[in-house]
């Protein structure tokens, strides 16, 4: 793990231990890489609840209860469905604060209206505060687009929970 993800991972530990929160993640286009960079550092165990994978659509709908309805309208790919995989992943976990993602790694399966580096994030604490962040990195790569994706959701996290109004 690059020394960027690691300090970003402990720092977003740090936040949620000094509130006593737990944390979840729903990632689409990462894989799994938000939970990895926050497992991988020892002791994580009190923090991270869990993680969830919802590569595909159907995956958002029964996991996180991401609507058809909102898949259908907007896409996966959308502000819409971010914010839903994030309530999603509170409401399916004992998470106090969770973050999610969802976009367009490449290098294809972009459109002219979702291109290829389009990526979205939401995250949400139990107490209702939610934030959103739509990136466009561009063409840059598949593995710069997931590794900016990782850097940006942990960045959304600690965030969060170092606001004093996000309970």
């Amino acid at each position: 793990m690059s020394a960027d993800i690691e300090a970003a991972a402990v720092a977003v530990l740090e936040a949620c231990r000094a509130r006593g929160w737990k944390a979840a993640t729903a990632e689409s286009c990462t894989g799994g890489l938000v939970a990895a960079a926050l497992t991988e550092i020892a002791g994580s165990s009190d923090v991270v609840d869990r993680g969830f994978v919802t590569y595909s659509n159907a995956a958002k709908e029964q996991m996180l209860g991401v609507p058809a309805q909102t898949l259908i309208d907007h896409g996966a790919v959308s502000r819409q469905t971010a914010e839903a995989m994030a309530r999603g992943a509170i409401a399916h976990s004992l998470a106090d604060i969770a973050v999610s993602i969802t976009g367009v790694a490449g290098p294809g399966g972009g459109s002219a209206e979702k291109p290829v580096g389009l990526v979205h994030f939401a995250a949400a604490t139990r107490g209702g505060a939610l934030i959103h962040a739509e990136k466009r990195y561009g063409e840059i790569g598949r593995a710069a687009v997931r590794r900016a994706s990782v850097l940006q959701a942990l960045g959304m996290l600690l965030s969060l929970a170092q606001k004093t109004d996000a309970s």
